[in-house]
């Protein structure tokens, strides 16, 4: 019986599971495509500025952030880990790295696909996609690889404004302009390296694909507002990966998202919850512990209702670009949205960090939350660095409290559940309080 309480701690969705496979496709559709002899790429998560553009030009992407998630996931990473520490590289750098490099030397080393690597291995790129935007590590990681690696390295640009430069007259346009220049270019040099032209309705119909998948994925997020939440934040980590990381095909994609928006929407409207006995709704921030997943469950047996979570990794918010002709203007409109969406709300709310901060407010107050769970990561500074910023901002606008509990998304040797779950039952005590509290302050929740 207690076992079986266990399982149902958290009511999983039927339509996650077609998406969670379809993470194994992927992988083995990569190596597939490597040994027909069709062109791979290792793509960082770039927010759809450059997927859309490989794919239109042929090319399979597999995504070597995604992947350190995996092998976390399948306890394969301690060992990539090790290895990239005795070829030199500390263990304060991000863990995504880590372990892709530490695959990657050990792909060398053999000269094929490791045989123990989860879901069927990273094929040999021909190109390996980089990104500016956000992260230490970034470049510099791609660049590493050249140690093990013969392929170029193209970075793709975002412009990373203030919130106060962001909003000055001209910089939106600015930005876009500089973002659609630096894609030309990218698609000019893809056409240098592969031998052929780029097919641009197919990359016209590829774009309007995953922009109409995220308005979905966004629209179901919306959804998890209801009380009680139809759908945990294991769900949303499981399902993020289609529209975070689109490959394959996006139609028979965005066909699994609309499934997954249908079931919520049903869950909402028969008031079906995916914590069955929610008693404090959260959101949580930023990466979780990959390798300890299991630990939502133990504190939804508690009550614990994860409802929205890490802004990053969410969908933006939808906006209309159906008069903009160009494919290129319309992918850096839809990317720039994603940075950039929360800027004039945030100037309204005299906040000025409007990525990575803000969003917390609205998240908390629209999601109706009792607390925050905060992972500081030891190998990610970007992921980590304005959590203490959230922290004040929740309690001093909202009242809503925060439990930080530090960790790592692949070396689960930072990351210590039992006293995690300790101050967890302690924590509930505050969250109660701060109820009251909001009560009182006529906050509605």
């Amino acid at each position: 019986m207690a076992e079986e309480k266990k399982k149902k701690a958290i009511d999983r969705l039927k339509a996650m599971y077609p998406l969670r496979a379809r993470i194994d496709e992927v992988y083995k559709n990569s190596v597939k495509a490597m040994r027909e002899g069709k062109p791979t790429a290792w793509s960082m998560v770039n927010w759809w500025e450059g997927d859309p553009i490989i794919m239109a030009m042929g090319v399979e992407a597999v995504y070597p952030e995604n992947y350190g998630a995996a092998c976390a996931a399948a306890g394969a990473a301690p060992a990539y880990l090790e290895r990239a520490g005795a070829d030199g590289f500390p263990d304060h750098i991000c863990g995504y790295a880590r372990n892709c490099i530490g695959y990657t030397a050990r792909m060398k080393d053999l000269g094929e696909i490791p045989p123990e690597a989860p879901m069927g291995g990273m094929p040999k790129p021909v190109l390996l996609m980089s990104a500016g935007s956000l992260c230490d590590a970034r470049y510099k990681w791609f660049q590493a690889l050249g140690r093990y690696l013969d392929a170029p390295v193209w970075v793709l640009e975002l412009p990373h404004l203030g919130v106060k430069e962001g909003l000055m007259e001209g910089a939106y346009d600015q930005a876009i302009r500089f973002m659609v220049e630096e894609l030309r270019e990218f698609v000019g040099f893809l056409e240098k390296l592969l031998g052929k032209k780029m097919d641009w309705d197919k990359l016209e119909d590829i774009s309007n694909d995953i922009i109409d998948m995220n308005r979905i994925w966004y629209e179901t997020n919306e959804l998890r507002k209801a009380r009680p939440c139809p759908m945990h934040s294991r769900d949303f980590w499981t399902c993020m990966t289609g529209c975070l990381y689109p490959a394959g095909d996006l139609k028979a994609l965005k066909k699994m998202y609309q499934d997954l928006y249908d079931e919520v929407k049903y869950r909402v409207e028969n008031k079906i919850a995916a914590c069955p006995n929610e008693k404090y709704r959260l959101v949580f921030a930023e990466l979780p512990p990959w390798h300890s997943l299991k630990f939502f469950d133990r504190l939804a047996e508690r009550g614990w209702s994860f409802v929205v979570e890490s802004w990053a990794y969410h969908p933006p918010k939808p906006i209309d670009l159906s008069q903009v002709k160009d494919p290129l203007e319309r992918i850096a409109k839809f990317t720039y949205q994603w940075f950039a969406g929360y800027f004039e709300e945030s100037e309204k709310q005299g906040e000025q960090m409007g990525y990575f901060g803000y969003p917390y407010l609205e998240y908390a107050r629209d999601w109706q939350c009792d607390g925050a769970l905060l992972h500081p990561l030891l190998s990610c500074r970007t992921a980590t660095n304005h959590l203490m910023y959230v922290q004040d901002r929740l309690i001093q606008k909202l009242n809503v409290p925060s439990l930080v509990a530090s960790g790592d998304i692949v070396d689960l040797t930072l990351f210590d559940p039992e006293d995690t779950l300790r101050r967890a039952e302690a924590f509930e005590e505050t969250m109660d309080h701060y109820k009251e509290v909001r009560k009182k302050e006529g906050l509605g929740w």
